[in-house]
């Protein structure tokens, strides 16, 4: 199949691809490339063709952004940075599918972010939650605010109440038809090279509009992914602990263990499965549909060396060996339709085991699955 429009990378765990509403194209949008820097560029990549097409380039570049689909079919995208050390962007763009064009959100977020999560709600909203930006001291900090996109007039509002923890580098999953929303692991910035990985929990409660904790993981984790296994259950899978500060920068190991969410449990209770033959990190995960979920690539290496090949299916508590990737990466970009998956683009390798020790991206792509 042909290749990804050009190489990059993708750290954050709601920036990298978006199915759109038609259910058979993917949009992948931004990125970082080789020396760190954001780029502007997006691509549709089409499953019945098996053939990837350049749509307009976004307004601003951006990285560790956060993508959602609203009701319309249309995507937006939110924050990120423009460069590396710059200040977060409050600045939003919406990506229409028909036109194949981005057009700027006159109203902006009430504060910049990245790191940050977007999830669509039942209503059409999409809720935006945590992230990173700069002190004025120029270091960085860990947001606990969270505000709602209105789709039909383009506005922002806050949430009625703010997280009860500063995260950033978490993992937000839709439940219930997006009636409530899981929050889950990340960093908090402490100023430190070794940031905290986080194990708290939270439920946003569409009705109420309101957070509530949950159920501390039994793990602390950064880096990890979270797919819906059913309406009310959540797979997270891998992921390190100290943890990073929302960007990959730091880890000194990955974990093997996974573990699955109740929310119908009393104060919703987390429950170990089968671990993973090996940790990972950096990974990506989607789901299959009827409880499955495909774990694809991340790192395992104290510093994010060399990409796995490894691809990983959980299913009732157990994980299979299929096929693996023809090129190992980490911090990439996967979607699925169906049974059919697309991975693309990421690092390939860096450090030790890169030449002259520099990042090497991939923009290879690849299909799994039929």
């Amino acid at each position: 199949m042909s290749d990804y429009v050009a190489a990059a990378s993708w750290y954050g765990q709601h920036d990298a691809a978006i199915l759109l509403k038609d259910g058979t194209k993917v949009l992948v949008a931004g990125g970082a490339d080789g020396s760190g820097a954001s780029v502007q560029q997006s691509a549709v990549y089409d499953f019945a063709i098996d053939k990837w097409s350049e749509p307009a380039s976004l307004g601003t570049a951006r990285q560790l952004h956060a993508m959602a689909l609203l009701p319309d079919g249309k995507v937006l995208i939110t924050g990120g940075i423009s460069a590396p050390g710059r200040p977060a962007l409050d600045t939003a763009e919406i990506f229409d599918p028909e036109k194949n064009t981005w057009t700027a959100v006159d109203n902006k977020m009430s504060t910049g972010r990245w790191g940050h999560s977007a999830v669509a709600l039942d209503g059409g909203q999409i809720l935006i939650a945590g992230g990173s930006r700069i002190r004025s001291t120029g270091s960085v900090t860990a947001l606990r605010s969270a505000e709602l996109f209105n789709p039909t007039d383009k506005t922002w509002a806050p949430t009625k109440n703010e997280m009860t923890d500063a995260r950033t580098g978490h993992v937000a999953v839709a439940l219930q038809e997006g009636k409530k929303v899981l929050v889950c692991g990340g960093t908090s910035p402490v100023g430190t090279a070794n940031d905290p990985a986080l194990a708290f929990c939270e439920v946003y409660d569409t009705a109420a509009k309101t957070w509530t904790p949950t159920g501390s993981m039994r793990y602390p984790r950064s880096g990890h992914t979270a797919t819906a296994l059913s309406a009310t259950t959540v797979l997270v899978a891998g992921g390190r602990a100290p943890g990073a500060p929302g960007d990959g920068s730091y880890d000194p190991f990955a974990r093997s263990t996974a573990e699955v969410f109740d929310l119908n449990t009393s104060n919703g209770t987390w429950r170990d499965v089968g671990p993973m033959p090996a940790g990972r990190a950096l990974h990506r995960a989607v789901s299959l549909g009827a409880g499955k979920v495909l774990l694809i690539g991340g790192t395992d290496d104290v510093s994010n060396e060399a990409g796995f090949r490894s691809v990983l299916q959980y299913e009732n508590g157990a994980w299979s060996k299929p096929a693996g990737l023809a090129e190992g990466r980490w911090a990439f970009a996967a979607a699925a339709s169906g049974a059919k998956v697309i991975v693309a683009g990421g690092v390939a390798r860096t450090g030790l085991a890169a030449a002259d020790q520099k990042t090497e991206l991939t923009k290879t792509a690849e299909r799994i699955g039929s």
